[in-house]
């Protein structure tokens, strides 16, 4: 699945509502639209000053040299009242791309994480980067161009038939003739441009879980079954990108055809006038470039329509993940943590194939369980399942007797944390970055966790709890990445802990002392453990031996080295490869 597009209405809704928080915002719009009528008017000094020369010349006058001073001022007066109306404008709009900018973030900080993962991150990533951004050159851009040009054309108009009834018939050809090429782009473009949106969204999808899953890809030999996919997306991208603009270049073709009627319906009005008397040389001079000028801003709304139609396509996109936020999951009355949790008859699919099948076990308060088997075996999804992260397709996961989506967020943080070998590291200072999992805690609450799991290159850092670490600092090693998550689980105290995979770096320098931090946040209290080592399953309360996303076999460690089943065989096998 994918976040949906919002439709046009749902569209005109939100941007109302954006509209209708922010100060002053009315006051404002109806400012600019009368600075820039102002600022129209004033441009149409320009053409027919200009064509007053011809009457001057003509008439072997010398007001030329004064009709050059007003064609200068009205030309100032024209740039500067367009100026300010484009200021007042764009700071409503702008503001409000802000604002809505923030609503994104803060709808997709809320969204379940389950929902983020049928969507893919690539998805709401290319929403909250690339189409934001869009959105935002789109207002730079087009709303000036658009503006203007809007401005122009009507006084335009009201300046042609103010010389002379007549030229009404220009206007009167070319408003239905733009009217219809015009609805014909609108009719396809949109959902053209949109599909474009989508196909790149898709493409960074495919190139992100190329990147997060570079080590597998490597380790299974699919650098160029990966390569092909990204390729594939890439080229959807092109062909989406060319349907978009072949739209566009017959719209320029019927633009010009346009152009040419009116220029001859103008001359020969201007023909008539002057030859009946009713207009002068000049006069016919000035609406001829008056005429001609109309081609200026038509042609800014065509070129603009590009990004009009890709700003109007993110922002259908952006609106889909905010227009409908979800609800914010009210506490469900769940009893006090007590570290106990249920799986029951539980079913989950990807896609049609399955994950995990008749998933049914017990976490008894204190108790570790472990998960083994090899990739593929449906372990994570499990995990993912009992950590709320997944919805199960059939079944029940229960936390403290209540399902698990049904907590609230202080309820689930409470409760259980999910620890995987995928760790991030938070730019900031090292307090700002732990204080992630306990706002408010005190340096010597921050301090003993990073003692309880052992990271003693903290007496290094320079600042202490003030070093700056992540991108912009102090770069941790996977180890140490990996001991800082570890200390924020120790910071929420959880009453369960699942752990997939997350001490996966055990195998490096650093084993000793991952070890030690993943029995520090295990002991006393429930866990749930993907054991990518076997020693760390054979101490567990119980083993799930999983296969093809079932559970084959359950015991102690044992109890299945007596079965002499597949347990029993992964364990020899282990053993053997540490001789």
């Amino acid at each position: 699945m994918r976040f949906p597009t919002a439709t046009g209405a749902e569209v005109r809704r939100e941007v109302s509502r954006q509209l209708s928080e922010l100060p002053q915002a009315r006051a404002r719009f109806w400012a600019s639209v009368l600075v820039l009528s102002l600022g129209a008017a004033a441009s149409m000094a320009v053409p027919l000053l200009l064509g007053r020369v011809v009457d001057v010349v003509l008439e072997g006058g010398s007001d030329i040299l004064v009709i050059g001073l007003l064609v200068s001022l009205a030309a100032v007066v024209s740039a500067s009242l367009n100026a300010a109306g484009f200021y007042i404008l764009s700071t409503v709009a702008e503001r409000a791309i802000a604002n809505l900018r923030e609503d994104m973030v803060d709808t997709a900080l809320h969204l379940p994480t389950h929902q983020v993962e049928e969507a893919g991150s690539g998805d709401l990533l290319s929403r909250s980067t690339d189409d934001v951004a869009e959105l935002s050159s789109s207002i730079s851009e087009a709303l000036p161009a658009v503006t203007s040009a809007v401005f122009v054309l009507v006084a335009t108009a009201i300046t042609l038939v103010g010389l002379d009834p007549y030229y009404l018939v220009v206007p009167l050809i070319a408003a239905p003739a733009y009217y219809l090429s015009f609805r014909q782009y609108l009719k396809s473009a949109p959902e053209r441009y949109a599909k474009e949106r989508a196909s790149m969204a898709e493409r960074a999808t495919r190139v992100l879980e190329s990147i997060q899953g570079l080590e597998t890809l490597h380790a299974f030999r699919r650098e160029a079954k990966a390569q092909e996919r990204i390729g594939e997306a890439s080229y959807r991208v092109v062909e989406n990108g060319y349907a978009a603009r072949r739209t566009m270049m017959v719209t320029q073709s019927q633009m010009a055809a346009i152009e040419a009627a009116m220029l001859i319906a103008g001359l020969v009005m201007s023909y008539l006038a002057v030859r009946n008397g009713q207009l002068t040389i000049g006069e016919v001079t000035g609406a001829m470039m008056i005429i001609i000028r109309i081609k200026r801003p038509m042609m800014g709304i065509i070129h603009t329509l590009d990004t009009v139609n890709s700003g109007y396509a993110s922002l259908a996109r952006i609106v889909g993940v905010v227009h409908n936020p979800p609800p914010r999951v009210p506490d469900s009355g769940a009893p006090q943590p007590s570290g106990e949790a249920d799986l029951r008859d539980v079913n989950f699919a990807y896609d049609g194939g399955w994950a995990v099948r008749d998933i049914t076990f017990h976490v008894a308060p204190g108790e570790k369980v472990a998960l083994v088997g090899a990739s593929g075996a449906g372990k994570s999804t499990v995990a993912a399942l009992l950590a709320g992260l997944r919805v199960p397709d059939s079944g029940h996961v229960l936390i403290d007797a209540t399902p698990v989506t049904t907590l609230s967020d202080s309820e689930r943080v409470a409760r259980l944390a999910l620890v995987s070998q995928d760790v991030h590291v938070f730019s900031g200072t090292l307090r700002e970055d732990m204080s992630v999992a306990k706002p408010g805690a005190s340096d010597t609450e921050l301090r003993a966790a990073l003692d309880a799991v052992g990271a003693d290159w903290f007496a290094d850092l320079p600042d202490g709890l003030d070093t700056v670490v992540g991108s912009r600092g102090e770069r941790l090693d996977p180890v140490q990445a990996q001991q800082l998550a570890l200390a924020r689980i120790f910071l929420m105290d959880p009453a369960i802990v699942v752990m997939d995979e997350a001490t996966a770096e055990a195998g490096s320098a650093g084993a000793g002392e991952l070890e030690h931090a993943a029995r520090a946040i295990t002991d006393g209290r429930s866990s749930v453990v993907i054991a990518h080592r076997l020693d760390q399953a054979a101490d567990a309360d119980l083993i799930l031996v999983m296969d093809a996303g079932r559970i084959v076999e359950r015991g102690t460690h044992e109890e299945l080295l007596g079965l002499g089943g597949r347990y029993a065989k992964l364990w020899g096998a282990w053993s053997r490869g540490r001789v």
